[in-house]
């Protein structure tokens, strides 16, 4: 059985193990607009990372501490850019994109299922999952993709909750002011991100899909606006490149000069001189 079947199965098992009978319609149901913008931001990487020699507990926070090193970088500048360009242009239609949905008899049984398939347990139980098989079964391939799916994760949380409580912006519902970005959203594009990374674009175009309804589903319990989940995507896709791509990086750095200071971006190399991509793990 090769890498995606395996993977997709134990994905399915997982999901199937937490989802609501609510989910069965999200096949027939045509996709949101909201969702669309949301899909078409994510382009395709370049190959695979190549599997690291160690896989386990020491070797993944290990890797999880460089991750947060090679946040500061051009390539997620960009996606910081494009992530903020498309939740400004979003933001005049908040309100009205809620009232849209919000209290609809429709929209309850079309996306119910989201919140859980987007809850941090149901993500985490499905990259552990994983995870655990590729080591007790000894294949690093495997494992491997588990231990990217739970340091993306990791790095999307950091992000979300850096942001929220650097923004204190109020939910729709009014409940609290940890509406921006979408934890849900950034979450599941994170765990779509890493999965497009390592299995193609054919074999994540599924996990971008949930992860488009999950965003969606989150407008609907009015606990955010468009541009949160908009913003909160950005962020999922900023998490699981970082995890999984290790090239040619830029780096910042805080310089004192004579008069102030300096933002100064340098260029360094990194990985396997002889990999294609001169991707690192």
């Amino acid at each position: 059985m090769n890498l995606r079947l395996q993977l997709v199965g134990i994905v399915a098992a997982v999901v199937c193990l937490t989802g609501s009978a609510g989910a069965q319609r999200l096949v027939s149901q045509p996709e949101d607009d909201s969702t669309s913008t949301l899909s078409q931001i994510v382009q395709k990487p370049a190959g695979p990372p190549p599997t690291p020699a160690h896989t386990g507990i020491k070797a993944m926070m290990k890797g999880l501490i460089e991750d947060f090193g090679h946040l500061p970088s051009r390539e997620n500048l960009k996606w910081v850019g494009i992530g903020g360009g498309l939740a400004l242009a979003a933001h005049p239609a908040d309100d009205n994109v809620n009232a849209h949905l919000v209290g609809k008899g429709w929209s309850k049984d079309v996306f119910s299922p989201g919140k859980v398939m987007g809850a941090s347990p149901t993500l985490l139980g499905a990259s552990t999952a994983i995870y655990a098989v590729g080591r007790l079964r000894d294949e690093p391939k495997i494992s491997h993709v588990g231990m990217d799916l739970l340091r993306s994760l990791a790095v999307s949380e950091a992000l979300t909750q850096a942001l929220k409580y650097s923004t204190r912006r109020e939910r729709p519902d009014g409940s609290s002011r940890n509406s921006f970005p979408s934890g849900h959203a950034a979450d599941t594009f994170a765990f779509a991100t890493t999965l497009e990374r390592h299995l193609g674009w054919r074999g994540a175009v599924p996990a971008y899909f949930i992860s488009s309804y999950v965003a969606a589903s989150r407008l609907r319990e009015n606990r955010h606006f468009t541009s949160d989940v908009v913003f909160g995507a950005a962020v999922g896709i900023i998490a699981g490149r970082t995890v999984t791509r290790h090239g040619r990086e830029y780096y910042t750095d805080l310089q004192f000069v004579p008069g102030g200071v300096a933002l100064v971006f340098s260029r360094r190399q990194t990985g396997d001189p002889h990999h294609p991509d001169g991707d690192a793990h």
